[in-house]
């Protein structure tokens, strides 16, 4: 799985590349709108070094904001799987804050927070989240009748019984929910750092666009879809054997 995720995006990067070394031949572009080859490959032995602790920089955020969203989702996603008053106001509530455009208020975050680590945080979680809201509410939600009829009949049924059979049931979901909440986590981080950070790497991509070198950008980019290549293939692995050992026991 992890290198099946690794060579797709390999796949789907230099099939970018080559797009635009089409159009620069195309349209005959100058190295100043697409640079070269060889500017590229000089740029990545130039910068992989201090990109590469960037993009690291802004995993650690996004790792941080994930789990924070995670925790989150799951709490919100187990009451509202109840089919009472509360459990329906709760799922409402999700579905309608989701609508809220959460990049729009991300500069009003850095007008109150200021321009460090916690308003990162804070953007990454918040996008992160509601996706990851809805995805809960709607996994826990789903009774496993077959199951849960038993211990209703014979009287052993608890809420946290529940929730274990649901997440159990439902652990391969939940697996790549949360796996894919990882590329939101990294996009939220990254623009919160295009916005108004001061660090990681989106703060050095929006430097590379200030001084209009698209070679950099384009090294960031692939650094960017590596990591996360390999952390989502890591949380996959994870996945799978959590639901082995679990199963086992």
């Amino acid at each position: 799985m992890l290198f099946r995720r690794i060579y797709q995006f390999l796949i789907i990067y230099f099939l970018g590349i080559l797009l635009l070394f089409a159009l620069k031949i195309l349209l005959n572009l100058s190295d100043y709108v697409i640079p070269g080859p060889l500017s590229i490959w000089q740029t990545f032995h130039r910068e992989f070094n201090r990109f590469l602790l960037n993009v690291l920089n802004t995993l650690g955020v996004a790792v941080v904001g994930q789990v924070a969203s995670v925790c989150m989702a799951l709490a919100v996603g187990i009451i509202g799987r109840q089919a009472t008053w509360f459990g329906s106001f709760v799922k409402v509530a999700a579905y309608n804050i989701q609508a809220y455009p959460i990049v729009a208020i991300a500069p009003i975050i850095f007008i109150l927070m200021g321009d460090g680590f916690a308003s990162r945080l804070l953007i990454a979680a918040m996008i992160c989240y509601f996706p990851l809201l809805l995805s809960m509410v709607g996994i826990m939600s789903e009774p496993i009748e077959d199951i849960e009829h038993f211990y209703r009949v014979t009287g052993r049924m608890r809420w946290q019984l529940e929730v274990k059979i649901r997440a159990f049931e439902n652990l391969s979901k939940l697996t790549t929910v949360i796996s894919g909440s990882a590329t939101l986590a990294m996009a939220g981080t990254i623009v919160a750092e295009f916005i108004a950070a001061n660090a990681g790497i989106g703060y050095s991509i929006r430097i590379a666009l200030y001084q209009s070198d698209l070679s950099k950008v384009l090294v960031a980019l692939f650094l960017i879809g590596i990591t996360l290549s390999v952390y989502q293939g890591l949380l996959e692995w994870v996945g799978r054997w959590a639901k082995n050992r679990w199963a086992s026991a």
